[in-house]
């Protein structure tokens, strides 16, 4: 991949990215407003009632014609260009919605009102940055050389909620796509959209041991379903060790395992569930039936039998279109200088966002939002005290409109 140059086709600073900042300004307190709000009405993946009706509302007061997913909650618009002609491009713009099974405990006045769901991963400012942006853009509609889609999406928790939306066509007409994530531990401002690997893909597996049960006192007679998965979870960190290139990171993770009645028999049956990170889909493609061999074999050694369930979730997001990463690397400095570029490492967790990048170029920006909270610790991603940098949402906002247009200006020069 041609890596990402420091020099521009565009001037570091134009009018229309002056405009875009001013109007950012100008827009804060209401974003603010609209992010607190989302926090506030937290939804569990695939029960964004509320959040969706919010949204709806929102987007029909700026005059947009929104579609819902019948029997399903997120929705979609499109921002028609004025500039736009026949054979003109588009870009979407996505955002998650959703939040986590989690008791919050930031302290927030603003804290969910649902006990035991909480935007733990930052959903919510993603939501609202977009939202407001599409105000930023109704209101630039007419200098626009393309088309910009919008879609606010559900579910992306379960690892496989954009699935959906491809499913029911969300692509069909889209040249490509642009999407970002805060992070709680970068610094609050910085934007990672250098190119290569950015989050895992995220699989997950079950894998059932069949033994015969017997005293524990007298094992020689049955076939330890216990003992021949303790050996399987051992023996999968082999796919990793030997049987993958070292240079391709990969990750076999066995994160929990049930198995026994009691403390004096042999257990006759066992199940384990894991999940597999990687960075890499040739590697990913290839894990199921290494995983299946080694737990078929391993059982077989002891007595017993195995059956691997392999769930393909999403796939890893990577940044591999490189004129996609040079806009998005310029839209970063044309908006707020060199110094906001952060050249991050990609993170073992994962996004589905992967869904569209796998079917249009895409950029996946991860903005430092880096918060303490109130006993001065900054908290990671899914813990209930994480915090999230509320002065980068402008910033995130205006990456959105500077993101669009700019794509749709080159492109409509080609």
């Amino acid at each position: 991949m041609t890596a990402v140059t420091s020099a521009s086709s565009f001037p570091k600073r134009t009018e229309f990215t002056e405009k875009i900042l001013k109007r950012a300004d100008e827009l804060e307190k209401e974003l603010i407003e609209v992010r607190r709000w989302l926090h506030q009405h937290a939804e569990l993946s695939w029960k964004e009632f509320e959040t969706t009706e919010y949204i709806v509302s929102y987007l029909e007061n700026l005059g947009l014609d929104v579609h819902r997913y019948e029997g399903h909650t997120g929705c979609w618009t499109i921002i028609r260009g004025g500039k736009a002609v026949q054979g003109s491009k588009t870009i979407m713009l996505r955002a998650d919605i959703d939040a986590l099974p989690i008791m919050e405990e930031t302290g927030l006045p603003y804290a969910s009102i649902h006990p035991g769901v909480f935007h733990g991963c930052g959903h919510e400012n993603h939501a609202a940055m977009l939202l407001v942006a599409c105000k930023m853009l109704t209101e630039i509609q007419a200098e626009l050389e393309g088309n910009v889609k919008i879609l606010f999406q559900a579910a992306e928790e379960t690892a496989c909620g954009a699935k959906y939306y491809v499913d029911q066509g969300v692509l069909d007409g889209v040249n490509a796509v642009y999407g970002c994530h805060v992070s709680s531990k970068d610094e609050a401002g910085l934007f990672a959209v250098n190119p290569g690997p950015r989050a895992a893909g995220t699989d997950e597996f079950i894998i059932r041991v069949q033994g015969e049960g017997c005293h524990g006192g007298m094992p020689h007679q049955g076939k330890d379903a216990l003992v021949a998965a303790s050996s399987i979870v051992m023996n999968l960190q082999t796919i990793v060790s030997r049987q993958t290139d070292p240079i391709d990171a990969l990750v076999v993770t066995v994160g929990k395992i049930n198995s026994g009645t009691n403390y004096n028999v042999v257990a006759d049956t066992a199940v384990m569930s894991g999940t597999v990170r990687t960075y890499s889909r040739e590697v990913r493609a290839g894990v199921p039936d290494k995983m299946r061999q080694v737990a078929e074999n391993t059982a077989r050694a002891f007595g017993c039998t195995a059956a691997v369930e392999y769930i393909m979730k999403t796939g890893p997001v990577i940044h591999d279109n490189p004129e996609m990463c040079q806009i998005a690397h310029d839209a970063v400095v044309k908006l707020f200088g060199e110094e906001a570029v952060n050249e991050s490492r990609p993170v073992g967790g994962g996004d589905d966002v992967a869904y569209f990048m796998e079917k249009v170029p895409g950029i996946y920006a991860f903005i430092g939002a880096a918060q303490p909270a109130e006993d001065g610790k900054i908290y990671a991603h899914h813990h209930p005290k994480v915090r999230f940098n509320e002065s980068v949402l402008k910033k995130g906002m205006a990456m959105h409109v500077q993101m669009a247009a700019d794509y749709l200006s080159i492109s409509s020069k080609k």
